[in-house]
Order: C-alpha cells, then sequence, then structure tokens
C-alpha cells in the first residue's frame, strides 16, 4: 500500500458533505444567487482593488516613508507573493470546509490588515502587512467562485462569471482612478483605510446571504506535504523573479532559485500520484482546455499588470500630472472593462470561449504596441485610444479563462479551480513586474550614461550613476538642490527620454507575451463540468 501523509479531519460519526442538490434549500435572502453574487462580488471588489490602487499611491508611500525603488516593488511583489504561495491551499480549505466559511475569514483578515497598513509609519511594516492582505486574499478568492459554482445552475453561470469578472476587471482598472482621488484630497493611508468599511459590507451580507454549499465528493483529508511542496515551489519561483532585478539573471542566486523551484514542482507531482486525497488531483490537465485556460491566465497578468506598473510612473513623473489627473487618464482603460465583460460573458455564452478570449489577446497584443510608441508628450487622445483598447481586449480573457478553468473542473473540485485561477495572475504579475522590470531596469542602465554624456553633462561616478539610475527607472529626474535652472532642464529631458525608451521596450515585450497568449487561447472551449452546479435557490 501507498504510504500518504495526510490528516483526516472527520471523526468517526461525521457524514461525508452533502452534495449541492442535498443541501438546505435556499430560503428568502439566504442562498439567492444574485445576492450570492453581489456579496462575493463585494470582497473580491477589495482585493482587486488593492492590486493595482497601491500603484498610484506608491509615488507617495516611496516619498513618505524615503523608499527605495526596491521597496516599493515590495509594496507590490509581497502581497503578489503572498497570494501565489497560498491561493491554491486556501482554495481547498474551501472545497473541505465550505466557501461560506473560508469567505467570512478571508473578508475579516484583509480588512483588518488593511487598517494594520493605514497605521504603519514603516515601509518594513507596510510591506509586512501587505503580505498578510495577500493570505487572506487567498482565502475568499476562490471561495467567491467557489460560491458561484455551486449557486448557479449552468445557463446562468457564464452571465454571473461575467459579471464577476466585471467586478474584478472594474476594480483592477479603476483602482488608480480611486487611488488618485484619495492620495490627492486625503492621503495615502486612506487607500488602505477604505477597505475597512468595504469589509464589514462583506461581512455582514455574507452573515446574511450566503449558504453553504458542499459537493458530495469533497475532500475529507489534508495532503500536508503536498501543501509544503507546492507552496515551496511557488515561494522560489516568485522570490527568484523578485531578487533577479537585485541579485541580476545570470547570478547563482537567481538560478539557485528556480532549480530549486523546479525540483520541488517535480518532488510535487511525484507525490500527488501517490497520496491518496492529492491537494491537486494531476488528472485536472489531463483537460487541454483547463490547462489552456491557467496559462492564458498567467500570459495575460503578464502583459496588464507589468505594463500597468509603469504607466502610473509615465504618467505621474513624466507627464507631471497629480495622481487624481493620471487615475482620470486610465477611465478608458476602466470604462472599456465595466462595458465589455458582461458583453464578453453573452459571447461566450453564444459562442464559445474560443473566439472571444483570441480576439481579446489580440487587442491586447495591439495595444501594448500601441503604448510602446507613447513619447514623453505624447497627448491624452492618444493615450485614451490606447488604453481603451487594452481594457477592450483585457474583459473577455478575465471572464472566459475563469469559466474555462472553473467550468472544466470536476464540483468537489471548485475551490482547487479557482485557486489555480487567481494563483495563475498572481504568478503572472509578479512575471510581469519582474521581468518588464528587469527589461526596464537594463535598458535604463544601458541608455543613461550615453544620454547624459550627450547631453553635456558632468560625468558621473559609479555610486552617482547607480542613484541616476534608479531614480530613472520610475521617470525622476535626478536633479540635486541648488542645481542651475538650464542643467536641471538638460537633466530632466535626460531622465524621461530614457525611462521611456525602457518603457518602450518593456511594452513590446508585453505585447509579444499578448501575441503568444493568442495561440494559447485558441486550445480553450467551453467548461464541461458546468452542468454539476447547483440549481439550489431560485433565479
Amino acid at each position: 500500500m501507498t504510504s500518504q501523509t495526510t490528516i483526516d479531519t472527520t471523526g468517526p460519526g461525521d457524514k461525508a458533505p452533502a452534495a449541492p442538490s442535498e443541501a438546505t434549500p435556499a430560503t428568502g435572502l439566504r442562498g439567492h444567487p444574485w445576492l450570492t453574487l453581489i456579496t462575493v462580488a463585494v470582497g473580491v471588489m477589495m482585493v482587486a482593488l488593492d492590486g493595482t490602487i497601491v500603484a498610484i499611491a506608491n509615488p507617495a508611500i516611496q516619498k513618505d516613508l524615503k523608499a527605495s525603488f526596491a521597496d516599493v516593488q515590495w509594496i507590490t511583489n509581497g502581497y503578489f507573493l503572498a497570494l501565489a504561495v497560498s491561493l491554491i491551499t486556501a482554495g481547498k480549505l474551501g472545497d473541505r470546509f465550505g466557501h461560506r466559511q473560508t469567505f467570512l475569514i478571508g473578508v475579516t483578515g484583509f480588512a483588518a490588515a488593511s487598517g494594520a497598513i493605514g497605521l504603519s509609519n514603516s515601509i518594513a511594516a507596510v510591506v509586512t502587512f501587505r503580505v498578510f492582505q495577500g493570505l487572506f486574499g487567498a482565502l475568499l478568492m476562490p471561495a467567491a467562485l467557489g460560491l458561484l459554482r455551486a449557486t448557479f445552475p449552468a445557463e446562468k453561470l457564464n452571465m454571473a462569471i461575467g459579471i464577476w469578472g466585471m467586478v474584478i476587471g472594474a476594480s483592477t482598472a479603476g483602482g488608480p482612478i480611486l487611488g488618485g482621488v484619495l492620495v490627492e484630497h486625503v492621503n495615502w493611508q486612506s487607500v488602505f483605510f477604505i477597505n475597512v468599511p468595504v469589509g464589514l459590507l462583506a461581512l455582514v451580507l455574507g452573515v446574511l446571504i450566503l449558504l453553504d454549499h458542499r459537493a458530495e465528493n469533497a475532500p475529507r483529508s489534508f495532503d500536508i506535504l503536498g501543501i509544503a511542496l507546492l507552496s515551496g515551489a511557488m515561494f522560489c519561483l516568485v522570490w527568484a523573479l523578485i531578487k533577479a532585478p537585485t541579485w541580476g539573471w545570470g547570478s547563482g542566486e537567481t538560478w539557485a532559485f528556480i532549480a530549486a523551484s523546479v525540483l520541488l514542482f517535480g518532488l510535487f507531482a511525484f507525490w500527488e500520484t501517490r497520496v491518496a486525497e492529492p491537494l491537486i488531483p494531476l488528472g485536472l490537465f489531463r483537460s487541454v482546455p483547463l490547462s489552456a485556460g491557467v496559462v492564458l491566465m498567467v500570459l495575460m497578468a503578464i502583459a496588464f499588470m507589468g505594463g500597468l506598473f509603469f504607466v502610473t510612473f509615465y504618467l505621474q513623473n513624466v507627464h507631471g500630472m497629480s495622481p487624481i489627473d493620471a487615475g482620470l487618464h486610465l477611465l478608458p482603460l476602466t470604462g472599456m472593462m465595466i462595458v465589455g465583460s458582461p458583453l464578453a460573458g453573452a459571447a461566450i455564452t453564444k459562442l464559445g470561449p474560443r473566439i472571444p478570449l483570441a480576439g481579446g489577446m489580440v487587442a491586447t497584443a495591439i495595444a501594448m504596441y500601441g503604448m510602446s510608441t507613447l513619447e514623453a508628450d505624447t497627448g491624452s487622445g492618444v493615450m485614451s485610444i490606447w488604453f481603451a483598447l487594452l481594457g477592450f481586449g483585457l474583459a473577455p480573457v478575465m471572464v472566459g479563462a475563469t469559466e474555462v478553468i472553473v467550468g472544466n473542473a470536476p464540483m468537489e473540485l471548485s475551490g482547487v479551480a479557482g485557486g489555480l485561477q487567481q494563483a495563475a495572475m498572481q504568478i503572472g504579475g509578479s512575471l510581469g513586474t519582474a521581468v518588464l522590470g528587469a527589461v526596464m531596469a537594463s535598458k535604463v542602465d544601458s541608455d543613461l550614461p550615453g544620454n547624459w554624456t550627450g547631453a553635456g553633462l558632468p560625468k558621473l561616478t559609479p555610486d552617482q550613476l547607480d542613484k541616476a539610475s534608479e531614480a530613472v527607472q520610475v521617470g525622476v529626474a535626478p536633479v540635486a538642490k541648488g542645481t542651475p535652472e538650464p542643467i536641471v532642464a538638460k537633466i530632466t529631458a535626460v531622465a524621461h527620454d530614457t525611462f521611456i525608451s525602457g518603457m518602450s521596450l518593456a511594452s513590446l515585450v508585453a505585447a509579444g507575451v499578448a501575441a503568444v497568449a493568442v495561440l494559447v487561447a485558441l486550445l480553450t472551449k467551453r467548461g464541461q463540468n458546468a452542468e454539476a452546479g447547483a440549481g439550489v435557490g431560485h433565479i
């Protein structure tokens, strides 16, 4: 008999969780599908908003806490790292104990961690509580999808996921706008404090409305060794991506962590074939559409999150916009995601996911190419065209890839599937920030010395050049106090031109990633297991 390291969480008298069809019928508000959608949307909105609202606050945080460029990256990457490492395990917890309970714990912890960040007065504290935000966010994101899958019948699921995707898309894209208003008119701390009342609202709605659903074959034990191996593999991978810009992509440290990640992933895959109740049954990946959906989410997030990271610095530090103006300039992106997501849900229901997903990634690739042509003096009209096209392209991918992943997984693994979907997006976000950040840093390091000398500016020492390069990577001109105005103008022009060259190259790389994603999208198809969802409740 094969040995296993699992913990049986049921007692001698426990019964297997009921299938959705055997669950307590929805009565009144509790378990109502559309009210359930509203409830989980409030919680998911909080997490999705936090993924990008911080981007607009980064310059203010950097200035107020005297943080370095690497520190600012950690505010984003610490959040993504915690999410990526724990999402699949969190999804498994929801499958075992019920998605209602994990959702409620998630929103409570996320709101509390957000409040703690607002009270922090050091960059270390901000990063620490951002990690806690990620851990609690990991609990509620897969739980939200699990609740939708269990509550809506097959013919309504696509529309529900479309609206759910609209909330995520609108929140993700709307983060910079709300962040701009809060940073400019209140302070950067308010960007985090706003999550407290939203979290309380989600908690109250969850207690009143959410009905727990558990599949008949829900897991009854935990694959502890599998959790450890997968978490270690994910950590080593994301850690290597985060540290590579500092260590260097050719350094021994970077490749040691990448090698450790590959080894741990291999051991995890081997173990999952041996254990009775695996964390992720590898048979899931026999589904080509599901696997394609996971890869597609990674590629989409690389292009989107990596590109958006530099756009906020471009608008504020190169164009000199206030935070609120920068957010308003991204309104075309937000608006197209809000409009496009429910339309994408309807199109996917009628046509299947393949055509909308491939078309969306084509639009994304074109938009990222267009963003590579932006200059320091590009007008708002031209920027709006590319931002709107990006939102139009992202909407069907947000919706369709989610339906492909969750709909092609068995009902009892809906939490794990939701975790896979979100983990893919978070890994992609970390990849995008790390890889495109490395592209930016490399281009700036390469171009800055020549541009500086070519402008007739005094030669910099190696230490001065390093500090200047760090400033230019976020679009800031490295001007010392007391510098004469003519010299200030020259330094500013060099800094902005060098930043633009780096952002252009990063955008071209993102466009290439989106083009590859078009081919992956052609492998997707409609979820075969969507009919396993619940018919419980009233529509």
